[in-house]
């Protein structure tokens, strides 16, 4: 009997929640990756496979998000930085997709600022 790694498990939790979530122009997908420093957010529309808006607290020029606080702090400020660019776009509401990851700490700190920043999950 092989072991399976952890990452292979998140793999196959991301595999079967795709499977049961779509997004479209009305209501995207908010699609969230974590890195062991980052923390990255995507709006998604699967439907014509486009990006519409992004946030990270990754330190580049096109985000403001960069923080020195803890890790949940800054993820929780890259959902409202995202609600704010999904609100400038008009988006509303979308569909939250964890990625394979677990929702809780950092994940669930990126929904918070979400429903913070006015949009419905």
């Amino acid at each position: 009997m092989k072991v399976k790694s952890k990452q292979q498990y998140k793999i196959m939790r991301h595999r079967r929640i795709r499977a049961k979530i779509t997004g479209t122009k009305e209501r995207p997908r908010v699609a969230v990756f974590k890195s062991n420093q980052y923390i990255y957010a995507q709006v998604i529309d699967d439907k014509a496979g486009k990006t519409l808006a992004s946030a990270s607290n990754y330190g580049g020029k096109k985000t403001k998000t960069k923080t020195k606080d803890k890790k949940s702090e800054g993820a929780s400020k890259v959902g409202e930085a995202l609600a704010e660019k999904m609100k400038k776009t008009g988006i509303t509401e979308a569909v939250f997709d964890r990625g394979g990851f677990k929702f809780h700490g950092r994940v669930k700190a990126v929904a918070e600022g979400l429903r913070k920043g006015g949009i419905k999950i």
